[in-house]
């Protein structure tokens, strides 16, 4: 098959497009990078140069393809502690120019990564802007079809609070305790898409993705063996701390405010309510996995 992979060489991009290319598809990768060009060659891929902000662009270069996938990430559209980006907005601008350039390009065949919380616009916080994406591209004809692919959240979004846990020796957040939740990592997102692109296409379907389930206090307790800091627990702060620690540090306040009701969503579990009535098999990939992987850069990282 012929594959656009919209993710450039993040995390799941990367892993992505390697085992795209072991299967023997004909892999096309977006970056916005130039210098990026080479490292995806390598892979075995062609790079294509340009922004999922150009129509045009997206257009061309999904024209004659069998699938293509698509993400929006967060990093892409800009800093979350630029307070002049409405996030909502731009995540719907760029569903929309996915629109018009799978309409203008006939391609039929779309794994769509969104997230969970994609099913409901309330009491998700931040993630509401995943539902509002699904519903812009369910506006495709029915004649394209989409597999909507629905991760929890990512072991490798951990690594954002290295700072913290090296500075404070805690993980800092306003729910926690002993209620487990989904986790997943980037590979079985990878692996599970790569999976799918080999399948039939039939109509808009959904489905979530997970490698493990552990609660917060299963994660501190995994990375404080893994690190050897016996120290290392997961605090709970009220929200209302929380949200004035992320205002004070510049956050964006849509993204702070939303940070917080997602939290919420998790801790009172109804975050999880439609991922419960369609639990996928678990990936391969298990928290003792990552915790080994978190050591290794943990102490090689200086902050």
């Amino acid at each position: 098959m012929k594959i656009v992979n919209t993710g450039s060489l993040g995390n799941i991009g990367k892993p992505l497009t390697k085992l795209l290319v072991a299967k023997g598809h004909h892999v096309t990768v977006i970056s916005s990078k130039p210098e990026r060009k080479s490292e995806i060659e390598e892979l075995g891929a062609i790079p294509a140069i340009g922004t999922i902000q150009d129509v045009e662009f997206l257009a061309e270069t999904f024209t004659e393809a069998d699938a293509v996938y698509l993400m929006e990430a967060w990093e892409g559209i800009g800093s979350l502690f630029d307070q002049d980006i409405k996030f909502l907005d731009e995540f719907k601008k760029i569903a929309n120019n996915y629109v018009q350039a799978v309409q203008k390009s006939g391609v039929t065949k779309i794994i769509h990564l969104s997230s969970i919380g994609a099913h409901s616009d309330k009491g998700t916080g931040s993630l509401q802007v995943h539902h509002h994406v699904e519903n812009i591209l369910r506006t495709l004809p029915d004649n394209v079809s989409i597999k909507f692919m629905r991760p929890v959240g990512f072991f490798s979004n951990i690594y954002r609070w290295l700072p913290m846990i090296k500075s404070q020796g805690a993980i800092i957040q306003s729910y926690g305790g002993d209620q487990k939740e989904p986790w997943v990592s980037p590979y079985d997102i990878a692996s599970t898409i790569a999976s799918e692109m080999g399948k039939p296409f039939d109509g808009k379907t959904v489905q979530y993705v997970a490698s493990d389930e552990v609660s917060p206090n299963e994660i501190a307790q995994a990375l404080s063996k893994a690190v050897g800091n016996r120290d290392l627990h997961w605090k709970v702060i009220p929200a209302e701390e929380l949200l004035n620690q992320m205002r004070s540090a510049g956050i964006n306040e849509w993204i702070a405010n939303g940070m917080v009701a997602m939290q919420q969503a998790q801790g009172n579990g109804s975050l999880y309510e439609d991922f419960y009535l369609n639990k996928p098999k678990l990936g391969e990939t298990k928290l003792s996995d990552f915790a080994k992987e978190f050591a290794e850069i943990y102490h090689n990282q200086n902050i």
